[in-house]
């Protein structure tokens, strides 16, 4: 079993993790961020199979995936701030 496995597994059940407060969170806010860190995790899994597959091409993926979480917690802080006034 390889350190990349154990990173693999580590992973796997941190995702499966923010999935159960996804899926439980009593407000909004909750799943977003839950979301967000679902997004920060598969882009941890991303970098991780760059590391192994020794392709880092596949980190660009894992660029744009972060770009557009970013845009999505800008977008839900701004409706937020609308919806309270």
């Amino acid at each position: 079993m390889s350190p990349l496995d154990l990173v693999f597994g580590i992973l796997a059940v941190a995702l499966l993790l923010a999935l159960v407060r996804f899926i439980a969170g009593p407000t909004l806010p909750d799943r977003v961020v839950a979301l967000d860190t679902m997004a920060m995790i598969a882009i941890g899994i991303i970098s991780t199979f760059a590391i192994a597959r020794d392709s880092p091409d596949v980190l660009d993926v894992g660029v744009l995936l972060a770009f557009i979480t970013f845009l999505g917690t800008v977008a839900f802080a701004l409706y937020i701030e609308k919806r309270v006034r």
